[in-house]
């Protein structure tokens, strides 16, 4: 499912100012692409941790979706990140739901930057809420 709309059907703003891009999505598996820009960068010149979290975070709740990605809506309710090396260049983050009940979803996900290194990886669950519905 590669919607017309910029998120998988769905839009959001933090993500158009970081530059992510939403590249896959189906039941297995979400894909979005980060690329290195200095405005999300550290002092150091990596992108920022913050930035990748972010990312890594929407790539995990669109998984944690992709079963009705414009009938259902997510809540964060925990998420835990390693960072394991520094960003080389574009990333790439793909999420996997490891499972799906009623109303909870457990993902995991992995930041992959352009030599193929894995920057970064996390786990989240994520509170499923049917569109209309109040959390």
């Amino acid at each position: 499912m590669d919607q017309a709309a910029p998120y998988f059907g769905i839009d959001v703003p933090l993500m158009r100012l970081i530059g992510l891009q939403a590249e896959h999505l189906d039941e297995t598996l979400a894909r979005t692409r980060l690329p290195r820009r200095p405005e999300i960068l550290n002092s150091r010149g990596d992108i920022h941790g913050g930035t990748l979290m972010s990312a890594l975070d929407f790539t995990l709740s669109a998984a944690a979706r992709a079963h009705d990605p414009l009938g259902t809506g997510v809540i964060t309710i925990d998420m835990t990140t390693h960072f394991l090396s520094p960003a080389q260049g574009d990333v790439r983050i793909e999420a996997r739901t490891i499972r799906r009940g009623k109303r909870i979803a457990f993902c995991e996900g992995t930041v992959i930057d352009e030599t193929g290194t894995e920057v970064c990886m996390a786990r989240a669950a994520f509170k499923l809420i049917p569109r209309g519905e109040k959390a």
